[in-house]
């Protein structure tokens, strides 16, 4: 079975940043594509960013120019790095990992932005 471990996150003043991880029992490469959702009480859970296994990225336009997505392939990982922040973005971040015809999730790491 694929695991998907994520990590990272905590309480940051608005204005801050923070980098979430994603770590996974197979080879990065071996996914069509891995990223970053994050959802609020109540609300859907919406993407953020993505990484495809060829390297490109994709971003929400909300966070274009804030936020980073990357990878390191030798420790099975991908990052989030998050700038910035803001008290809206305050939910839980969830990594997920795509190999068709299953995509796999990570358990979700709350992030907090607050004074």
């Amino acid at each position: 079975q694929v695991r998907v471990m994520d990590s990272g996150g905590g309480l940051v003043q608005p204005g801050g940043s923070l980098r979430l991880s994603c770590t996974t029992s197979e080879s990065v490469l071996s996914f069509d594509a891995m990223g970053w959702y994050r959802q609020t009480p109540g609300n859907q859970r919406d993407l953020v960013a993505l990484i495809t296994s060829s390297g490109d990225t994709s971003y929400a336009d909300s966070v274009k120019g804030r936020f980073t997505i990357s990878r390191d392939n030798a420790r099975n990982r991908i990052y989030l790095q998050m700038n910035t922040l803001r008290p809206e973005e305050t939910a839980i971040y969830y990594c997920y990992a795509d190999h068709p015809p299953t995509r796999f999730w990570g358990r979700g790491t709350q992030v907090t932005v607050a004074s």
